[in-house]
């Protein structure tokens, strides 16, 4: 009993909960049928245009629209049909059109063309500006893209119109030349890129301006004038200029300058170029240029010292050539010439400073000021130093004093001195060093023919080979003396017209041959000692300290060696101008010694000339020469000081009518 009522209650509890889920069931199915009800109604008022599928009222099929009327007859109908089509418009895709706007609203703008339907555009194809002044009714300009899309729908844009418009105008300018405006955007490699109607051009960096640009960054930003030089529509490549539209309006200026240029005129004009050999001038479409030697007076190594890019100035015509339409221009014609009244600047004798612009090797070149130059020369620079180049003293740009020596108008050339600054130790030379006088000195340079010493700074003397030593024939000087060595030397003589001093080393001591000639007479017997050996005999020096020669064949040994003791010799020949004394040890040549001693005696005896021994007629002579060359030399030198003297004298009175020219 129980269980069966266990089972009863579960069944009634089942159908209790199938019932509910029945009731939930359809409640949530009538909650979705209304809410698509409501759908569908929202939508058939949103959309009233969509097609329903419902048929109202009768229907027509193609053959009863084409029947004629019973209304009408032919005629009335064909004019009814030509009336409607009338009222259609006859257009063409991918062509602008005129349109009225019919209605605005934040997303569209509605459009009728005049077609069967109309056609809807986005706002954002509008600038603000037309947005704003927009109303129901105004004309516009558009673009049919196509009549209709799948949907039916007429696709119209105002931003394709623009973009058409712009492209037409821009194949104007490049057929027709005519000018239009362009935002320049940015700057890329090789020109900028420039904003035309909307279409992005190219404008290359060498079309912007008739100038070279330096400045590309400059030119951003701008709104300019244009004229389209290239124009590829397929590739949508516009390449535009400005410079053109420059060109044209100087080619009219251009013209009259032309016609009326010619030499003497001074234009005004811009530097255009600068370049090593000149600068460039734009005398405002023609090009004249100023020549490197024509923009100053004074030396102009770089163009730029003088001029700046774009500079404007005013210029010179030197030469109008009519054939190639060359213009020579220059700018150093404006201004004085440095050589008016130059000696009133630079009197001769004056002291003046300047810059050395250029060496070479015979001198160098002063700028006193720009566009006066003068020349020291290589001879000019020194007194006693002997300069081989004139970059041993100066170098380019120094700047150095020097005396004005000559001026010669004509040529336009100075000659100027350094030396002069000093006084010329030459003047007062035999003061210093007097002919016959012993002095020390330095040795300097040594060469085949002699030895150069220096006396003091600045002045040298030669010792010339032979007057090295009274005994030793010297082949070299080296065998003598060294270089730097300190040496006693004698003046011997002096050239005051080529500033040169004769020395002699030998003639420091008395001259030994005068006791040789009567110790060492032919056939006095010697003995000596061998110094030196030959193929042909050898040097024996004598017991006072001259060297005699003793040949094989004269010898009683075969042969002798370096230090070898001689005997019995005995002098063959005695030859003091040559400084030779030769030997013998065969005595069948004391005969030939004898006949040769009787001769001597006998011319001396003849001739009255001193003997061998006394050499007195020989010394006074020469001492008489000496004497003539020393009185010479004084004379030059007494010359040298008047003239010192009386530069002296004038600088002072100089200086005094200075002087008194101030306290006046």
């Amino acid at each position: 009993m129980t269980d069966e009522l266990k089972q009863e209650q579960a069944e009634q509890e089942t159908a209790e909960n199938t019932a509910e889920e029945t009731a939930v069931a359809e409640a949530e199915e009538q909650e979705e049928t209304t809410a698509e009800e409501q759908a569908a109604e929202e939508r058939k008022q949103t959309l009233t245009h969509v097609y329903s599928g419902d048929v109202e009222g009768e229907v027509y099929n193609l053959e009863d629209l084409q029947r004629p009327s019973d209304e009408y007859s032919d005629d009335e109908y064909n004019e009814m049909v030509d009336m409607y089509e009338d009222t259609l418009n006859e257009i063409e895709e991918k062509e602008i059109v005129h349109g009225r706007v019919v209605s605005v609203d934040e997303k569209y703008v509605v459009v009728d063309i005049g077609f069967k339907s109309e056609g809807i555009i986005q706002v954002n194809e509008f600038s603000n500006e037309a947005l704003e002044e927009m109303e129901p009714g105004d004309e516009v300009e558009v673009f049919l893209d196509r009549v209709e899309d799948k949907e039916g729908q007429l696709i119209l844009s105002r931003r394709k119109a623009d973009i058409l418009k712009a492209w037409e105008k821009i194949e104007a300018s490049h057929d027709d030349g005519v000018i239009i405006e362009g935002y320049i955007k940015r700057r890329i490699k090789g020109g900028m890129v420039v904003d035309v109607l909307g279409i992005d051009a190219f404008l290359p960096g060498s079309q912007i301006d008739v100038r070279p640009v330096r400045d590309f960054d400059a030119y951003v930003g701008k709104t300019m004038e244009f004229q389209v030089v290239k124009l590829n529509m397929a590739a949508e490549n516009v390449v535009v200029s400005h410079r053109a539209l420059i060109e044209s309006d100087l080619e009219e200026q251009r013209e009259e300058i032309l016609e009326t240029i010619e030499a003497g005129q001074v234009l005004e004009g811009a530097v255009k170029n600068i370049t090593d050999f000149g600068v460039f001038i734009d005398l405002g479409g023609v090009d004249g240029l100023l020549h490197i030697t024509d923009l100053s007076w004074g030396r102009v190594d770089d163009p730029h010292e003088i001029v700046q890019l774009d500079q404007r100035m005013n210029v010179a015509v030197i030469d109008f050539d009519e054939k190639s339409k060359r213009v020579s221009l220059g700018l150093k014609q404006l201004q004085p010439h440095p050589w008016d009244a130059i000696n009133e600047k630079f009197p001769e004798g004056n002291k003046v400073q300047g810059r050395v612009v250029s060496i070479a090797d015979y001198g160098a070149f002063i700028e006193l000021e720009k566009g006066v130059e003068g020349l020291i020369h290589i001879s000019e620079m020194s007194w006693t130093q002997h300069i081989k180049h004139p970059s041993q003293l100066v170098e380019k740009d120094d700047i150095v004093e020097c005396i004005v020596l000559n001026i010669n108008e004509e040529e336009k050339k100075i000659s100027l001195g350094v030396k002069q600054l000093e006084d010329d130790p030459w003047a007062d030379i035999l003061d210093r060093f007097p002919v016959g006088s012993k002095h020390t000195g330095v040795v300097r340079n040594l060469t085949n023919f002699g030895v150069f010493v220096e006396l003091e700074p600045g002045i040298d003397g030669l010792i010339h080979v032979s007057d090295l030593s009274w005994t030793e024939k010297v082949d070299h000087p080296n065998e003598v003396v060294d270089k730097d060595q300190e040496i006693e030397v004698v003046i011997l003589g002096v050239d005051f017209d080529n500033r040169r001093i004769t020395l002699g080393h030998k003639q420091v001591e008395d001259n030994p041959w005068k006791q040789y000639a009567e110790e060492y007479a032919p056939g006095n017997t010697v003995e000596g000692e061998v110094v030196k050996t030959t193929d042909k005999g050898v040097f024996v020096k004598l017991p006072l300290g001259a060297e005699a020669f003793l040949s094989y064949g004269k010898a009683t040994e075969a042969e002798y060696s370096e230090g070898d003791k001689i005997e019995d010799a005995f002098v063959l020949n005695f030859d003091e101008g040559n400084k030779n004394i030769e030997l013998s040890q065969l005595d069948s040549d004391k005969g030939k010694a004898k006949k040769a001693k009787k001769k001597v005696e006998s011319a001396n005896t003849e001739t009255g000339a001193p003997t061998l021994g006394e050499m007195s007629g020989l010394a006074a002579l020469k001492k008489d020469m000496e004497e003539k060359e020393k009185a010479e030399a004084q004379k030059k030198a007494d010359a040298a000081k008047a003239k010192k003297k009386a530069e002296e004298e004038a600088k002072a009175d100089e200086a005094e009518d200075e002087s008194s020219d101030e306290e006046e």
